[in-house]
Parts: C-alpha cells; structure tokens; sequence
C-alpha cells in the first residue's frame, strides 16, 4: 500500500519528547510551548504565537481574538473543510460563501467584494493544498471596508505569496499541525498576529478566559484549547528543518508535474508566478471529456494499494448545514461542484520515495486509459 500521507518523525523531535517526559512538565505549562511558539512566530514572520489543540480551533481562536461574534459576518470560500464555517457558527457569526477559480482552487477574491454588507466583519482566505490566496485585493477590501483579514494557512506551512509567508499578510492567521501537514505535533494548531491585543485575547479564549488577577474569574467564556508540551516538542523538532521539508515537498511536487504532463484531460497543479506553492498534497482534476468521475479513478486506484483522498464537498451542498439552515446562500457554486466530481489529491507524505512517485503515475495513466 502507498498511503496519502504518513509522518516523518525524526531523532530530534524523539529526543526533545523524551527530554519533556524526563522534566514531567507533559502539559500545557511545560517550556516546551513557549519554545515551540517563539520559534514557529520567527519562521512565518509576526510578532506573537499561541499554540492550540488542533486547526479547528486555531480558526475558532483567530476569529474570536479579531472580535467576531453574534451576528457579524465572515466571507469565506465554499471549497474548505467545515471547521473554517463551524469555528464562525460557534461564536454566533454568519458565514457567507464565495466560489473558487479553477486553477488553483483557492477563493475566487473577484466574487468578494460582492459579498460585504453592513454586517461584514471579516474575510477567511483559505490557502488550499499549500497554494496561496491572491492576496493583495483582499487586503485592499479589508483596508478600505475597516475588515479583518483571517488567514487560515492549515496546509500552506513556507508558502509564500510575492515573497511573505502565508500567515504573516493577515491580521490574525491559523495554522494546523495535524500529522499529514508539513510541520505535525499529532494534533496541534496556532494562532499568530502582529497585534498585542489580538495575542492577549486568543491566550485568554484557549485557556477558559481566566481572569489575569483572580484565576477563577471569568470575563467571558472561552475553552480548554491549550498544546501540551508534550505536542510542542514534536513540532519544535520538526520546525528545526522545516526547509528541508519545503525543499522535499517542492521536490516531489514537480516531480509529479513531470511524469504526468502527457495524460490528456488531466489538470495538474499550478504555481502562479507570484507564489511559491509548497504541494501539501499533490492534487489533480479530471476534465469531463475523460467520462470518469474522481471516485472511478480513486476506486481504480485503490485496487492497486494506492491511496488517495477526494476534493472538498462544498459547504453550500452540505446536508447538516442545509438542514440546521446554516446556508442560506442564493447563488451557485459551480466552480466548486466541479472540483468536488472530478478532483482528488495523491500520495505526498514526505516518507514518499521517487520510486513509489514513478508507481503512483503509472498506475494513474492506466487507470485513465481503462
């Protein structure tokens, strides 16, 4: 079998959890956070870093320390996981959806404007499969509209967009640490910003909002969301070559581009002039004219013991959203069905040799020529 993605945990990160253990500060208050959040705020490029327990959260955790709440709305793309819209219901917020542009399955900014009404407090660029958002006009919306901009950079750990890391263009960005990331801790996110006052609210709202003078005083109610030190040790080794990974990541990624550029009907990833993309995933869609749906292919796949995961179902065609009357968008998405029907992504775990690259492309031509 050649699974989607598998870790590659190294000596240091086994050394620094071994040393953790020894100390016995396994939890949140051990030094190893602190250690972890320092470094990880030098690499993307802003001031101050809070370590959290998973992505979700970290998204959770981003818009509360931006001040969203009830009733406020947040644009973000239909085309992402559902904890991006769930982190906005949680905190009584209105998420509002746009589409994606084909290429790079990331938002489409062109459809946001569009979007803003007298409610709109924020907008959730989501950087897809480790390729970043074009992010100038939404920071010139959010700059001339008094908005927020919230990054969520889950898959785009060292990706750059006109040479700024993705994390660092925002007010408030989160990351996720989850295993099949570039930098794991297991599970594990963080939530970083340049804003003293954004830092001190996202540091209250994981740790329960405690009081900063009496401990079990609360000024509003926030959530266990704290790292423990034990998943900071993790990442801290891992983000010590977090170059390399890139390097590995872009190594592969172009590797892929080579071996399957003569399947036509094939879309392959992109890398736009201003980006520098990071394949978190290595991802490929159909064209119709192939006749095959991505779930044929994944099936014809699967059958020679390789894995593979398929695009995002749109969070406009979500049925527990639509039942609870969460969505209440108007238009269409069409971009995004698309993707959903024939998109999927390949093996690009960074255990993942050449050889088994080369494998994975083969079998793939097959497949599309059965």
């Amino acid at each position: 079998m050649i699974p989607v993605n598998e870790p590659l945990i190294g000596a240091r990160e086994q050394e620094y959890v071994l040393d953790c253990m020894r100390s016995g500060w396994i939890s949140s208050e051990g030094s190893y956070v602190d250690r972890f959040e320092r470094a990880f705020a030098a690499y993307i490029g802003c001031s101050y870093s809070v370590a959290v327990c998973n992505g979700t959260a970290a998204v959770e955790v981003g818009l509360y320390a931006a001040g969203v709440g009830q009733d406020d709305e947040v644009i973000l793309p239909t085309f992402t996981i559902v904890s991006c819209l769930a982190a906005v219901l949680r905190l009584g917020a209105k998420p509002v959806l746009v589409d994606i542009e084909p290429e790079t399955w990331n938002m489409d900014v062109s459809q946001v404007r569009d979007k803003i009404t007298a409610r709109t407090k924020a907008i959730m660029p989501v950087h897809i499969y480790g390729h970043p958002v074009d992010m100038d006009p939404l920071l010139e919306i959010a700059e001339e509209k008094d908005l927020f901009i919230i990054e969520d950079a889950a898959e785009a750990h060292g990706a750059e967009y006109k040479g700024r890391k993705c994390g660092s263009m925002g007010h408030v960005a989160a990351f996720s640490f989850y295993a099949n990331k570039l930098v794991t801790t297991g599970e594990g996110g963080m939530v970083l910003t340049s804003d003293p006052v954004m830092a001190d609210r996202a540091r209250s709202y994981r740790n329960l909002c405690f009081n900063n003078k009496e401990r079990f005083l609360h000024d509003d109610l926030g959530y266990n969301f704290r790292m423990t030190s034990l998943q900071a040790a993790v990442g801290l080794g891992q983000l010590e070559r977090i170059e390399q990974i890139v390097a590995r990541k872009r190594e592969m990624g172009n590797l892929y581009q080579r071996l399957l550029s003569d399947n036509p009907g094939l879309q392959l990833q992109v890398e736009k002039s201003w980006a520098k993309t990071v394949y978190w995933m290595y991802c490929v869609q159909l064209s119709p004219s192939l006749c095959k749906t991505a779930q044929e292919v994944m099936t014809a796949l699967g059958k020679q013991g390789i894995g593979t995961r398929p695009f995002f179902r749109g969070l406009h065609d979500q049925p527990a959203l639509k039942r609870r009357g969460f969505i209440r968008e108007t238009g269409h998405f069409p971009v995004a069905d698309k993707a959903y029907k024939y998109g999927f992504y390949l093996p690009s775990g960074l255990t993942l040799t050449d050889e088994q690259i080369a494998t994975v492309c083969k079998e793939l031509g097959a497949a599309l020529r059965a």
